[in-house]
Parts: structure tokens; C-alpha cells; sequence
């Protein structure tokens, strides 16, 4: 090769150089910066947050397996169920269903499901409890009243049977439950049937009680109060919030009901006072199915609970 190529050459090169020193500015000369450790992402499974399934009733409807992956790819790791008939949890046997929640990472806690007021056999109570222990469930909730049977000798007789119902539960490992409303909170002649009826006629050892923050609060009433008054008998949490505050009412109205941690309801209070509710579980539900946004309003929730509420 001759000189002047030589030279040619170590000119090419030197530019080059020249260049990436210029490409990567000051940098190119520093000790590469340190990174910020990445922030782990939390696990919101591990708060246990349960969803009821009522919720999201017409998605279910639409499509069970895909609304079921959407819940749990959220973060909901438990699920109380509304659907129970002839046997079967959302048309499919109970081993079958329990398999497919189990599958994607989530458990069977409760489900709902009603003694009317006409009563209901023993015969068909043992079939009840004979299923839903099939499907693993921790607790079986009377979850409504209908408004014929809002009076004091339906709620009588409707309590006398969910005892026994209660009693057939407990032989095969079930927790039977009720879910209120606002409407057992109405005085009716001098009685309010939540407190003098309900609390005092239910056998403790056999019906907890499925307290719903929302309803309750309509109905005038302070959740921690009760807790305070019923140590205990609580065991399970319905959270859903209200967009606006109103006098106390007794009429089954949810026009307003929102995204836990999007209302005015202290939940954090509520949560903070749960060893003396003697609380085990808790549950998202939105009777409204998010007012047309249903898995964005039930993201909202888990999103509130697990950054803000729970810790």
C-alpha cells in the first residue's frame, strides 16, 4: 500500500471517530449514570380483594370464561357468586366451575343465593348445601327480601327459617349469611327490623351477617357504630361507594352508586375497624354494572383499594 493511501485512510478513520464523539455529546466521555431502581410493581392479588360476580352479570351473560380472565388479570383474587340454579353455578356443575376460577388464580369464597318467604324444605336446603359445598364455598348468603314480604311477620318467619337452613349449612362446613339492604333499617310501627328483629331473633352461631356499606348508609346508619354494637358479627364486607349524600331513605333507589374510593364513604375508617366487625372477607360490588363502564369502574375500585384503602 502506499504512503498517500495510508494516509488516506487514517483520515477516513480519524473523522469517523471524530463523529461518534459528536453523535454521543458529553456522555461519551462520562461513566455510564446509574439507573433509579426499578419500583416493583405490587401484587394486588395479595390484598385479597374479592369481586361480586352480580356486578358484571350482563358481561357474564355474554361471555363467562372471557369476564372471568378480565377480573382476575385486574388483581380480584376472590369472587362471591349470584348465580346458583338447578344445581349449577352459571349453567355449569359445580366442580367445573370452581376448576375454571381455580385455574386462573382466583378462589370460590361466597354466593348468593335465596330462601323466599314461603319457606323452603329440608330436603331442598340439604340439596342447596350439598352443592355449594361441592364448589368449595366458604359462606352461602340470603342476599334479598322481596317488597311483599318487608313486614314484621314475614321477617319473623323468613329468620325462623334461615336458622334452620343455617343449621344444615354448618353440617357440611358453610357459613350462612345475610346481605342487607336499606329497607330492614325502616321503622315500621315502632320497629326497626334490623335491630330488633333481625340481630336478636338470627342465631349468631348460624347467620352472620353480609354487611353493605352503601345501603347502610343510605339507611342513616354509621357501619363502625354497629360493628361497636354487634362485636363480631361480621364476617363478610360489601364495599361500594355513593357519589352524593342525602337524608336517610328506605326505598331500594342506587341511582348514584360509584367506584370504591370515588364517593364519599370512608372505607379506610370502615376497613380500620374490622377486627371488631370480626370481618373475613370483603367485596366490590356495583349493582349498577358501572353505569355502562363495567370492567373500568371495577379496575377503579381495585386501583382505590389497593394503593389507597387497604394500606
Amino acid at each position: 500500500m502506499s504512503t498517500n493511501q495510508k494516509r488516506r485512510d487514517f483520515i477516513r478513520m480519524s473523522a469517523a471517530g471524530a463523529l461518534g464523539v459528536v453523535a454521543l455529546g458529553p456522555m461519551a466521555c462520562k461513566p455510564k449514570a446509574k439507573q433509579a431502581p426499578a419500583v416493583a410493581e405490587v401484587d394486588k392479588k395479595s390484598f385479597g380483594v374479592g369481586l361480586q360476580l352480580y356486578t358484571l352479570r350482563d358481561a357474564i351473560a355474554a361471555d363467562l370464561m372471557g369476564t372471568l380472565k378480565k377480573i382476575s388479570e385486574m388483581g380480584y383474587k376472590n369472587v362471591e357468586l349470584a348465580n346458583y340454579a338447578n344445581g349449577k353455578f352459571y349453567g355449569l356443575a359445580p366442580a367445573e366451575f370452581k376448576k375454571v376460577v381455580n385455574d386462573l388464580g382466583m378462589e370460590i369464597i361466597s354466593s348468593h343465593t335465596s330462601v323466599e318467604a314461603e319457606g323452603i324444605s329440608m330436603d331442598s336446603a340439604k340439596k342447596m348445601a350439598d352443592d355449594h359445598a361441592l364448589i368449595g364455598v366458604k359462606y352461602c348468603v340470603q342476599p334479598w327480601v322481596e317488597e311483599k314480604d318487608r313486614n314484621i311477620e314475614s321477617y319473623k318467619k323468613m329468620i325462623a327459617d334461615w336458622n334452620q337452613v343455617g343449621e344444615v349449612m354448618k353440617s357440611v362446613g358453610i357459613q350462612f349469611g345475610y346481605h342487607n339492604h336499606n329497607f330492614e333499617f325502616a321503622n315500621i310501627d315502632g320497629v326497626v327490623p334490623y335491630y330488633d328483629i333481625f340481630m336478636p331473633e338470627m342465631d349468631a352461631d348460624l347467620i352472620t351477617m353480609e354487611l353493605d356499606m352503601y345501603w347502610a348508609t343510605k339507611a342513616g346508619q354509621d357501619p363502625v357504630e354497629m360493628f361497636k354494637k354487634y362485636p363480631g358479627r361480621f364476617q363478610l364486607f360489601h364495599f361500594k361507594d355513593m357519589a352524593r349524600s342525602s337524608e336517610p331513605f328506605y326505598d331500594v333507589v342506587k341511582d348514584d352508586i360509584t367506584s370504591v374510593g370515588a364517593g364519599l364513604i370512608d372505607f379506610k375508617r370502615i376497613w380500620d375497624a374490622r377486627e371488631t366487625a370480626g370481618a373475613k372477607y370483603m367485596f366490590v360490588e356495583d349493582d349498577n354494572q358501572g353505569n355502562g363502564k363495567p370492567f373500568e369502574a371495577v379496575e377503579i375500585s381495585i386501583n382505590n383499594l389497593t394503593s389507597k384503602i387497604l394500606v
